[in-house]
This record gives structure tokens, C-alpha cells and sequence, in this order.
């Protein structure tokens, strides 16, 4: 996997950088200061994955996303930022990013993040996930999500209420005497299945909650 590093702070980048090095199957082909840099550097380099901060001089991740997914759509953006919050989770998804890491998340939780855009999946960090599983849950209970929730078996109704309550995967896995790979399973069946698995349902979702417009399209 080739990664672009995409950071105005070179203690940020030296840090993902060497968190990088140990894994065996990720090569960095470069580093980037600022958003326009970012850009140039991926349209040269041609990185199979852009590791995005948001904030950044030149030309902001949100810009420097959307240039970049319209010049190399084979690159996919990771964004890697210490805003975690639905709106901007939404806004750089509709930008043309495929997953979004908060900069307090542990470093397990980036390289997993890396490898499942990689692999050609989003990747929703956790407290994201649980808020649109709330959110979605509200819709729910009011009808307008009613007939997907339907969908839903017993077991991943039960695996959804626990994740609305902020329960890790192995805590649910303990309350339900399940193994932690079932659990996960259960996650992306359920994600699946209330259309809140790939970047366009995501983007589609947060528009019908009013948290993105429908300016410039998807």
C-alpha cells in the first residue's frame, strides 16, 4: 500500500510516519505540508491512499479532498483529523473521502482504518458510528426508517441497542456470550442493512438529516 502524508505539523507526520514504518505492507511515498502540496504531490505520485488533515494552509483537507478525487479516482482519502464530529465526518465524505480517524484514536485504529479503504471499504471510527446508530434508532421509533430496521434480526436489534449505549465490541461480545468476531460481524450486517455502509449512503443519509446541502451535487 502506498501512502501519502498529508499534514501541516512535522511532528504529526514524523509520528504517523514512524507508526508506519513497522508495518510491513505500508510504504510512504511522500509527505505533504499543505493542501495544495498534498494535492500536486498525489497527482505526481499517484498513492494508492492520502492520509488528510483537515486543517491546513494553501487549501484545506475539504478542498484538497475533492481536487484530488476528481483528478485521481484510483486514490482513496483518509482523513486523519482532531475534529470528531457528524458534520464534518459528512461534509469530507461528500467531498470524495472513504473513511475519517480522529486524532485522539488509538494507532490500532488508523492502520485498520488504512487497510479497509484499501481494500476498497469506508471506515466509520466508532463514536460516528454510534451517533448515526442513535440517530437512526430516533428515525426508527418515529416511522421513517421503519421498514429497514425491519430487516434487522433479533440478534443484531440486540447488537444495534448496545452500540446506541456506547458498548465496545467486546463488551457486547461478554453481554451476549458471543465471540468478538461475531459481534463485528454483526456490526457490518447491521450497517449494512439500514444503507449506512458505502460513502454515497453516507453522504445520501446525512443530507436527509439536513447536516450537508445538496450544493455542487455529491
Amino acid at each position: 500500500m502506498r501512502v501519502l502524508l498529508a499534514d501541516d505539523h512535522p511532528i504529526m507526520r514524523a509520528g504517523i510516519r514512524l507508526l508506519l514504518e513497522n508495518e510491513s505492507d505500508i510504504d510512504i511515498v511522500g509527505e505533504a505540508d499543505n493542501g495544495l502540496k498534498a494535492v500536486e504531490m498525489t497527482q505526481s505520485l499517484r498513492p494508492d491512499v492520502v492520509i488528510m488533515d483537515i486543517s491546513m494552509p494553501d487549501l484545506d483537507g475539504f478542498e484538497a479532498t475533492r481536487r484530488i478525487c476528481q483528478s485521481c479516482p484510483n486514490t482513496r482519502v483518509l482523513v486523519l483529523t482532531m475534529y470528531d464530529s457528524e458534520e464534518h465526518f459528512f461534509e469530507i465524505l461528500k467531498a470524495g473521502a472513504v473513511g475519517y480517524v480522529p486524532k485522539k484514536a488509538a494507532p490500532t485504529d488508523l492502520i485498520s482504518a488504512l487497510r479497509s479503504v484499501y481494500a476498497g471499504g469506508v471506515f466509520i471510527y466508532p463514536t460516528v458510528a454510534r451517533s448515526l446508530v442513535n440517530d437512526y434508532l430516533r428515525r426508527a421509533e418515529g416511522g421513517s426508517e421503519q421498514e429497514s430496521l425491519g430487516g434487522l434480526t433479533d440478534r443484531e436489534r440486540q447488537v444495534l441497542r448496545m452500540i446506541a449505549e456506547g458498548r465496545s465490541n467486546k463488551e457486547i461480545a461478554d453481554a451476549l456470550v458471543l465471540s468478538v468476531k461475531t459481534v463485528e460481524r454483526h456490526r457490518a450486517n447491521i450497517m449494512e442493512k439500514l444503507g449506512l455502509h458505502s460513502r454515497t449512503a453516507l453522504v445520501k443519509y446525512a443530507i436527509r438529516k439536513g447536516l450537508v446541502d445538496v450544493d455542487g451535487g455529491l
